[in-house]
C-alpha cells in the first residue's frame, strides 16, 4: 500500500497501518475487496491501493507503539473519508479508536456519525458510541451505540428510524412526521432487511403503534420482499375493507404482489400481480379471484356461490432486432367484477391494438420493422362489458396482416410507399333478432395499395404536393341477412379497384413582430376519384342501402382528417368523385415559449354522398364547418377546442374543449367538456351525449391539499362519478382520505358511496419514495 500526501501542506501523513481506520464506514457498508493494483485511479487522483491522511500534529511512541494524530485528521482509501479530532492506532492491541466529531463519508454519499469509534485492525468488530447515519432515499438512524459484529451486520441500541426532515428550515430541531423507535435495530445487508426489536411507531412525536418485533427493507436495497401500503375503505357495496400487499421479490428478475381485500359484507377478494423480465421481453400479469354469490349495489347477496375471476396480463418479446412478438390476455367472469370490487387500472392499452372503454381484448402480435419497411400478423377477440353488449356478436379477428415498404431512393422524383392488408372476420351470431341466434356475418378482406407523393416550393414559398394513391380490393362474405332479407346471395366474393389522385397546396406567411412571429397558412386540397364500387350487402326493410362497413364505424369527421384524401379510417367504406377541402391555420408564436393556433375549415364536393351517416356532416356537398384551436397563453396553463358547426345555420353539431393547469406549488386541475347531439354510437338519450369531466389537485398549504374528480351527464343531469378528498404530504409522508358516489346504475349496480384512506410511507414499500 502506497501513502499519498499534499506537498503544499504542513500537515504529515500518518503511518500507512493507520489507514485501517477507514473501516469505521463498515459501520453502515459491507466491506469490499481490495482492487487490484492497476484499476484506474479515483476522482481524487489516487488508486483504489492508495491511502492519504494529514493531521496538524502526529505523535510516535516507539516505546508502547502508539501513534497519535490530533487536529483536522483526514484519511481517504478506496473512496471513502474519515474526518475526527483525534486518532489513535495502538499497534499491540491491535486497535484504532477515532474521537471527537468524527465523520464517515462513503462512496455512495451516505455518511456516518458518531462521538467515538473503537475498531480492531481487521475490520470484523467495532463499536461507536453517540451513532448517526444518513442512509440512501434521506433514511436516517441515530443510536446511542452501534456495535459492528460481521462485514453485513450492524446492531444499534436504542435507535430510532426516519426518513422525515429532523431540522425545521432555520436549523433547529424538529420531530420528524413519522419515526419507528426501538430498544434495538439490527441491519442485515445479506437479507436487505432492518430489523427492529420492541419498536414503537410515532406519527409527529406521539406513539400510535407497538410491535415487538417489526422489520422492513433495508432502504439502500433496490426490491426487497414485504408488506407494501395498505388500503381502508368502507363502500355501501362491500361493507368495511381492508387491502393488504405483500410483495414476493422471486428473484432479481422477478417478483409477485399478492394483495387479499378482506370485506365484512362479502367474501374476501384476492388480487395478485405477477412481474417477471427475461433477456428479450418482459410478462406483466395482473389476476383475482373470489368465490361467492352475486351481490347487488347495496351488498345484498343473491343467486348460487360461484367463482368469479379475472386476468389482466400482457407480454412482449425480441426474437432478434427487426423480430417482436407479444401479446395480452383479458378476460373476466363478470361484467361487473371490476365495479363491485373497485378494481382500478383495468381499461389501459397493453398491446397495439386497443378496445373501446368497458371492452376488454386479448390478441397475440409479431411484427417486424426495418428501416424502410414494417410487417405485423395478429389476431384477437372481445369481451364486451357494456349492458347492452353481447360477445357472440363480436367478430373474432384472425388474421390480420398490415405491412408496408418503401424504397429507399426516389421514385420519379418523390415518396413511393407499397402497402398490404388482410383480414378474416368471423362472428358467431348476428345482431339482429338476438332471440334467434341467426348466423353471424363473416368476412375476409386482401388489399394491396400504392402510394406516391412529392413536394415541390416556389422561390415565393407557395408550397404544392401533388399525390397519387391506388389500390386493389378482394371480399369474400359469408352468412349475409341483410341479403337473405332481400332476397339477395348470403355469400359473396368480388373485387374492386380504387384510386384517388390530387395536391396539397400552401402558403405560408409570416411576419416577425417585437417579442413574437405571426403566421398564416392558406390549406387547400384537391382530390378526385372516380366512382367507387361500395360493398353493399342488401337493403334495409325501409330500403336504405346497407353497405358493409366493420372499420369506420366510429368515424367523427374534425381536425385530424379534413385534409384526407379518404376521410374514413377503414377500408370498407372510400371516398369518391371531386372535393375540395380548404381551410386557414393561423398561429401566434412568442420567443418565450408561449404559443396559439387557430384551424378553420371546410370540404366541398361535386356531388352529395350517402356512404356518410346524415349525422357525420360530410354527406351534403358542402360539409359542415370544422374549428381547432390550442393555446399555451403561460407556463403551466393549455387549452384546447375542437368543434363542428352546422354548414347552413352554424349551429353547434359537435364540440370539445379542455383546459390544464399545472403548478409545482399549487398542484394541477383539468377540466373537459363534451357535446354530440347526433352520435350514432349513443344507444341512449336519443344519441346525444354531453357530459363535463373535471379533477385536480389543489394545495391549500404547503402540506394540506385537496383532490377532486368528477364526470357529470349534462343529459340526465346528474353525476356519473364524484370524488373529493383531502390529502397530506410532506417528504415522507402521504396521507389521502377520499369519499367517492357512484350514481351511475349498471345493471343490478345502483347508486354507491364509499370512503378510503390511503397511507403512503417513504422507503416503506412505496415505489414513488423508495423501494
Amino acid at each position: 500500500m502506497s501513502l499519498g500526501r499534499r506537498s503544499a501542506s504542513a500537515k504529515r501523513g500518518l503511518l500507512a497501518g493507520v489507514a485501517l481506520m477507514v473501516l469505521c464506514g463498515a459501520a453502515a457498508h459491507a466491506q469490499e475487496a481490495t482492487p487490484p493494483a492497476a484499476a484506474a485511479p479515483s476522482p481524487d487522483g489516487m488508486t483504489p491501493d492508495q491511502l492519504y491522511m494529514e493531521a496538524d500534529l502526529v505523535i510516535r511512541n516507539d516505546k508502547t507503539k502508539v501513534t497519535t494524530a490530533r487536529g483536522s485528521v483526514e484519511v481517504r482509501y478506496q473512496g471513502r473519508t474519515l474526518r475526527a479530532d483525534e486518532l489513535v492506532y495502538d499497534e499491540p492491541k491491535a486497535q484504532m479508536r477515532a474521537r471527537g466529531h468524527t465523520v464517515i463519508i462513503n462512496s455512495d454519499g451516505t455518511v456516518q456519525y458518531a462521538d467515538e469509534v473503537v475498531l480492531d485492525d481487521q475490520m470484523t468488530a467495532g463499536v461507536a458510541t453517540g451513532f448517526a447515519a444518513r442512509l440512501g432515499a434521506n433514511a436516517k438512524l441515530a443510536a446511542a451505540s452501534a456495535v459492528h459484529r460481521s462485514a453485513t451486520v450492524n446492531e444499534l441500541n436504542r435507535a430510532i428510524y426516519t426518513p422525515c426532515e429532523i431540522c425545521a428550515p432555520d436549523g433547529t430541531p424538529k420531530a420528524p412526521t413519522w419515526s419507528i423507535k426501538a430498544d434495538k435495530v439490527v441491519q442485515d445487508k445479506e437479507r436487505q432487511l432492518v430489523y427492529y426489536r420492541n419498536a414503537v411507531v410515532k406519527i409527529l412525536g406521539v406513539p400510535l403503534f407497538y410491535s415487538p418485533i417489526f422489520w422492513h427493507p433495508d432502504p439502500q436495497a433496490e426490491r426487497k420482499s414485504g408488506l407494501l401500503t395498505p388500503e381502508v375503505s368502507l363502500s355501501d357495496r362491500r361493507g368495511a375493507s381492508y387491502e393488504q400487499p405483500y410483495l414476493w421479490v422471486i428473484s432479481p428478475s422477478a417478483d409477485l404482489t399478492i394483495s387479499p381485500q378482506i370485506n365484512t359484507e362479502v367474501n374476501p377478494f384476492l388480487n395478485g400481480h405477477f412481474r417477471k423480465r427475461f433477456y428479450s421481453g418482459a410478462l406483466d400479469a395482473r389476476f383475482g379471484y373470489t368465490y361467492d354469490k352475486d351481490f347487488d349495489g347495496s351488498g345484498n347477496r343473491f343467486g348460487e356461490a360461484t367463482n368469479r375471476s379475472y386476468i389482466l396480463a400482457a407480454g412482449a418479446f425480441a426474437i432478434n432486432e427487426k423480430w417482436r412478438w407479444g401479446f395480452t390476455a383479458e378476460r373476466t367472469s363478470d361484467d361487473l367484477l371490476f365495479d363491485k370490487y373497485d378494481l382500478g387500472g383495468v381499461y389501459e392499452q397493453r398491446g397495439p391494438y386497443v378496445a373501446d372503454d368497458r371492452r376488454l381484448i386479448s390478441q397475440i402480435y409479431a411484427t417486424r420493422e426495418a428501416q424502410n419497411s414494417y410487417f405485423s400478423a395478429a389476431a384477437f377477440s372481445i369481451q364486451g362489458l357494456r349492458p347492452e353488449d353481447n360477445d357472440r356478436t363480436f367478430p373474432i379477428v384472425g388474421p390480420l396482416i398490415e405491412s408496408r415498404w418503401e424504397p429507399i431512393q426516389e421514385v420519379a422524383g418523390g415518396r413511393l410507399r407499397v402497402r398490404g392488408s388482410a383480414v378474416v372476420l368471423t362472428r358467431e351470431q348476428a345482431p339482429e333478432a338476438p332471440e334467434l341466434r341467426l348466423d353471424g356475418l363473416d368476412s375476409r378482406r386482401a388489399t394491396g395499395e400504392l402510394d406516391w407523393r412529392t413536394t415541390y416550393t416556389t422561390a415565393n414559398g407557395l408550397r404544392v404536393a401533388p399525390f397519387i394513391q391506388a389500390r386493389l380490393d378482394a371480399y369474400s362474405i359469408d352468412d349475409n341477412l341483410v341479403g337473405f332479407l332481400s332476397n339477395a346471395s348470403r355469400s359473396d366474393t368480388m373485387t374492386r379497384a380504387l384510386g384517388v389522385a390530387g395536391a396539397d397546396i400552401s402558403y405560408p406567411l409570416f411576419r416577425r413582430y417585437n417579442n413574437f412571429t405571426a403566421v398564416i397558412e392558406p390549406l387547400v386540397q384537391i382530390a378526385v376519384s372516380p366512382d367507387v364500387k361500395q360493398i353493399e350487402l342488401g337493403r334495409s326493410l325501409i330500403g336504405d342501402v346497407v353497405y358493409l362497413n366493420e372499420d369506420s364505424l366510429t368515424f367523427e369527421f374534425d381536425e385530424t382528417n379534413l385534409f384526407r384524401p379518404n376521410k374514413l379510417p377503414g377500408y370498407d367504406l372510400y371516398e369518391d368523385g371531386l372535393r375540395a377541402n380548404v381551410g386557414l391555420r393561423g398561429s401566434v408564436l412568442w420567443d418565450d415559449g408561449r404559443r396559439a393556433t387557430l384551424l378553420v375549415g371546410r370540404s366541398f364536393r361535386s356531388e352529395r354522398n350517402d356512404i356518410f351517416t346524415a349525422s357525420s356532416g360530410l354527406r351534403d356537398r358542402s360539409s359542415d364547418w370544422i374549428v381547432a384551436t390550442t393555446a399555451e397563453p403561460m407556463p403551466g396553463l393549455s387549452f384546447f377546442g375542437r368543434a363542428r358547426l352546422d354548414g347552413d345555420d352554424l349551429s353547434l353539431a359537435r364540440a370539445e374543449t379542455g383546459v390544464n393547469v399545472s403548478n409545482s406549488r399549487w398542484g394541477y386541475g383539468y377540466v373537459r367538456y363534451l357535446r354530440d347531439r347526433s352520435n350514432p354510437n349513443a344507444i341512449d338519450n336519443n344519441g346525444k351525449v354531453e357530459n363535463l369531466d373535471l379533477g385536480g389537485e389543489i394545495y391549500l398549504t404547503k402540506n394540506w391539499g385537496v383532490t377532486l374528480y368528477g364526470n357529470r351527464d349534462l343529459v340526465q343531469s346528474g353525476w356519473v362519478i364524484r370524488d373529493i378528498g383531502v390529502v397530506y404530504r410532506d417528504d415522507c409522508t402521504r396521507v389521502d382520505f377520499v369519499y367517492r358516489r357512484e350514481d351511475t346504475v349498471l345493471n343490478r349496480l345502483g347508486p354507491s358511496e364509499s370512503f378510503s384512506i390511503r397511507l403512503t410511507l417513504a422507503t416503506l414499500g412505496e415505489p414513488i419514495y423508495g423501494n
